[in-house]
Order: structure tokens, then C-alpha cells, then sequence
């Protein structure tokens, strides 16, 4: 067994499980994250963007670099299995 890696993996989930103390409940409507975020998409998505769906608006516009790389991740993922599973029947 090596003795490095278990130190490094107790270490890092004894950081992991102090950082989950600090997180708010699932679902808690006076979570930091809720308190005025979704407000201010539902406020500003019509004006700024002059798109009725909010949930389009916010991937197309406000996060669309973001959405452009789960894409391609997902695109690079797919090719990758398509490519392994091809391979397979060349055997």
C-alpha cells in the first residue's frame, strides 16, 4: 500500500467534509446563492435580451461560453466512444 496517496486522499477528504459544513441546506430559499440571483435573471432577461424563455436566455446569452464547452465536451466524449467502440470491430 502506498502510504503517500492514502495521506493525500485522508487529507483531501478531511478538507472536503470542513468544506461541506459551510454549505447551505439543499433547497433553502435564504441560501446566498437564491437571494437575489434568480430575481435578477427574471427581471433583466426580457430587457437585455429581448428573449420571452428565461432558461433560453440565460444559456444562449448570459452563459453561452459556458454552454459552448459543455458541448464540445460532450461532442469529444461521444466522437471518443463512437472511435473506441469502431475500433473494437476491427478485431
Amino acid at each position: 500500500m502506498n502510504i503517500k496517496a492514502l495521506f493525500a486522499v485522508l487529507f483531501i477528504g478531511i478538507i472536503l467534509f470542513w468544506a461541506v459544513e459551510d454549505m447551505p441546506a439543499f433547497g433553502d430559499p435564504e441560501a446566498p446563492a437564491t437571494q437575489y440571483t434568480g430575481e435578477l435573471y427574471v427581471r433583466s432577461v426580457l430587457p437585455d435580451i429581448g428573449i420571452e424563455n428565461i432558461v433560453t436566455a440565460i444559456l444562449a446569452s448570459y452563459r453561452g461560453f459556458d454552454t459552448l464547452g459543455e458541448v464540445v465536451v460532450i461532442f469529444t466524449a461521444g466522437i471518443s466512444v463512437v472511435l473506441l467502440l469502431r475500433r473494437g470491430e476491427r478485431l
